[in-house]
């Protein structure tokens, strides 16, 4: 294992089975793993940490496709649904350019209704209020949803919403891109191959984005790196994504836990190993992010040791996270992360969603 960490920090790209090997060592060798990684990533970006001053939008959680790992949507005309319009959709724009967010991401279960002129529209509706904000929207699940409720390609569909405003992508509803655990988990959502064609048709067309790793609900490791596999090969490509950003299963309030399907979510050690070895593994991503509101800010911090260099998003608010079970998911003082930073003897800096130091 040390032969192998040494040569990777020389330069050797992991084959998907020595990622494996990594992912499921065990005792102290966690921490070389970890060394390892967080050894590249200052080779890699230095010792920065970066965060986004953004605002998460949340439109509806009316969704079409109430997948097993989700605590936050809800069938049309059950109780506790809301859809917001217009006016609110801009009051939230308005505070969010009163608390100089640089990113603005409308957030929103896959409504049956929503069409490609319903997304552009709310789209607009915040660039009207806040433009210099960068647009963080549209997972390649909704755009495929929208276009077939239009009658538009996907490629349209982008188009439509590049002029409305959209400055980039949400690289999410990937979960895992293994088609039998998708069908476990996110049965209604599209498979790998149109998650894999929409994101790099995106890419062809200018839009960077993010990219997701929804872990520790019934995949197993090799599923992992099978997934990351996938991203290295379309950023081998298409050098669209902008950061990796692994996103540990919040349990509790889901119903593949509440119906026993699952026993619980990722353990620390999972997600450390998570973290480092997606550092070591994806050698065109420079940018790990830490998802605090994910895995709290102990181990946030202890991330950042791991592989990781981006905090995210102070985010304001984050139903998503909330519903599922996930405690002070909402904000993260950009105070607080200095502190944390500080405590590893790490510089926090504000960046843009590309990655540009403000």
């Amino acid at each position: 294992m040390q032969e192998l960490l040494d040569d990777v920090l020389g330069g050797h790209r992991l084959t998907e089975e020595e990622a494996l090997l990594l992912m499921k060592v065990k005792g102290r060798d966690v921490w070389e793993v970890t060394s390892a990684a967080d050894r590249l990533r200052e080779e890699k970006v230095g010792n920065i940490v970066t965060y986004v001053r953004n605002q998460n939008l949340h439109i509806t959680n009316i969704c079409k496709n109430l997948c097993g790992f989700c605590g936050f949507g809800r069938p049309t005309g059950s109780e506790g649904t809301y859809i917001h319009g217009k006016k609110h959709i801009q009051e939230m724009a308005a505070l969010a350019k009163e608390r100089q967010v640089t990113e603005v991401c409308p957030l929103s279960g896959v409504h049956p209704d929503f069409t490609v002129q319903y997304y552009a529209d709310m789209i607009a509706w915040v660039h009207e209020v806040i433009p210099e904000a960068d647009i963080h929207t549209a997972s390649p699940e909704e755009v495929a949803y929208a276009a077939k409720q239009s009658g538009m390609s996907t490629k349209e569909t982008l188009e439509t919403f590049i002029e409305a405003g959209l400055g980039t992508l949400q690289g999410t509803a990937a979960e895992i891109l293994v088609d039998n655990v998708r069908t476990a988990i996110c049965p209604k959502k599209i498979n790998t191959a149109e998650w894999v064609r929409i994101i790099k048709e995106a890419h062809n067309l200018g839009l960077k984005s993010t990219s997701t790793i929804m872990y520790g609900s019934v995949d197993d490791e090799r599923d992992r790196i099978t997934h990351l596999k996938i991203l290295r090969d379309i950023q081998d490509e298409t050098g669209g994504f902008t950061e990796l950003v692994p996103l540990s299963y919040l349990c509790q309030n889901t119903k593949l836990y509440t119906t026993g399907k699952v026993q619980g979510g990722p353990t620390g050690i999972e997600d450390i190993l998570m973290f480092a070895v997606s550092r070591l593994f994806l050698d065109n991503i420079d940018n790990i992010q830490i998802s605090w509101g994910k895995v709290g800010n102990k181990m946030a911090q202890l991330g950042l040791l791991a592989g990781g260099n981006d905090l995210g998003g102070t985010m304001f608010c984050d139903d998503v996270s909330t519903d599922a079970g996930g405690e002070e998911s909402d904000y993260l003082n950009p105070i607080e992360m200095k502190r944390i930073t500080g405590n590893i003897d790490r510089e926090l800096r504000q960046r843009t969603t590309v990655y540009e130091i403000l």
